[in-house]
């Protein structure tokens, strides 16, 4: 009886790590990048980010029909201080989490599933700038203020849609980040 219930537990543990493996070799193609920031760094998973942005980007921008507007302009996300990097991210963050990702919606199923989890990875960036303990400029705050006033200019769902198509900005800007060991 002892040498069946051996073999059992031996048995269990092998498809376990079995199993744990297949986890781990599928988990290595997800590739974060580390963003230095003021007080610490923030892993970003820009790639499974990028893929989602791009599942829903031809949709997104099918329709916006608000061509002139720019909630959130490059160079406004180019200009961040030094220092501030840090602040401006949470607050970016917050903007997208409070305003863009709780408005939009979409009647595709694909395309809210994306949403989700682009609003998921938002909020995990943010809890894990929350650690940072980050100081905030008021030309932080003016460059944030300046993307809330842009938004609330157009309707809410327009707003929101629109911020989703221009998500490649900040997409792009996090990719630089991750890859520039100055910032």
């Amino acid at each position: 009886m002892t040498v069946l219930l051996f073999q059992v537990v031996m048995k269990m543990l092998l498809c376990c790590s079995l199993a744990l493996l297949l986890v781990l070799s599928c988990l290595k193609d997800v590739k974060s990048r580390a963003i230095p920031l003021s007080s610490c760094s923030v892993n970003v998973h820009t790639q499974e980010l990028q893929k989602y942005y791009s599942d829903i980007r031809s949709d997104l921008l099918a329709g916006d029909n608000e061509i002139g507007v720019k909630i959130l302009d490059k160079s406004l996300i180019k200009d961040v201080q030094e220092g501030q990097m840090c602040c401006f991210m949470h607050l970016l963050m917050r903007f997208y989490i409070e305003r863009v990702f709780s408005s939009y919606t979409s009647p595709q199923p694909i395309n809210q599933r994306c949403s989700s989890a682009l609003a998921n990875a938002f909020v995990t960036i943010k809890r894990d700038i929350h650690k940072c303990h980050c100081h905030c400029g008021e030309e932080t705050h003016r460059k944030i203020d300046s993307i809330h006033a842009e938004f609330t200019k157009l309707q809410v769902d327009t707003a929101a849609r629109k911020a989703m198509g221009e998500l490649n900005v900040v997409l792009e800007w996090l990719e630089g980040l991750g890859q520039n060991p100055a910032s």
